[in-house]
């Protein structure tokens, strides 16, 4: 997807200074200068990159996860994702290796449904969600921090759950949209 850039609205980077630097994200503290000519400060965090993908099963199920996620307290239902392994990560195959290794699937067929940018006020995170289907059951690799159920849930039960508020997940909810009208549900 092509950035629209509009010179009236575009700040500059005067100054920026890394205040973290963490395993997965990176803190700056930007100064810029505003279309106005003023000048501001920006907390802007920097990621890798991410994928995630919606596996849908010849009838219609999808392959979904129950997690644990610390900073919600809570278990959530999500599309199998993770970050990319590097910045110039071939983003398919960092999609096929997270589905593979969270979930033990792999699937004969790829649909790159587009870019999601989960908090663009603040971090410049950027999610390609892929559709797979042909799928085939192979051998699960979790990491050894990384505990989660798989479930298979229909894709309309799936919708439902995202229209009532039950998925709260952001990216969850745009692939399981998108998928369903991709495929027609």
């Amino acid at each position: 997807m092509e950035k629209q850039f509009f010179d009236n609205l575009a700040e500059k980077t005067i100054a920026s200074e890394e205040v973290f630097d963490g395993r997965i994200l990176h803190l700056f503290n930007d100064r810029v200068e505003l279309p106005n000519g003023h000048e501001s400060t920006r907390e802007v965090i920097r990621h890798v990159g991410a994928v995630a993908v919606v596996p849908v099963t010849d009838d219609g199920k999808v392959v979904i996860e129950r997690q644990f996620r610390y900073p919600l307290n809570a278990v959530i239902t999500e599309i199998p994702a993770g970050k990319l392994d590097g910045p110039d990560e071939d983003r398919l195959e960092a999609a096929k290796r997270e589905l593979r290794e969270e979930t033990g699937i792999t699937a004969d067929k790829w649909i790159d449904m587009g870019e999601y940018y989960p908090a663009a006020a603040y971090c410049d995170e950027k999610l390609n969600i892929y559709l797979a289907t042909g799928l085939h059951n192979s051998e699960q690799e979790l990491d050894d921090d990384e505990f989660l159920n798989i479930e298979m849930v229909p894709l309309e039960e799936l919708v439902n759950e995202v229209m009532e508020g039950k998925i709260t997940d952001g990216k969850t909810q745009v692939g399981i949209m998108k998928a369903a009208r991709m495929l027609g549900k």
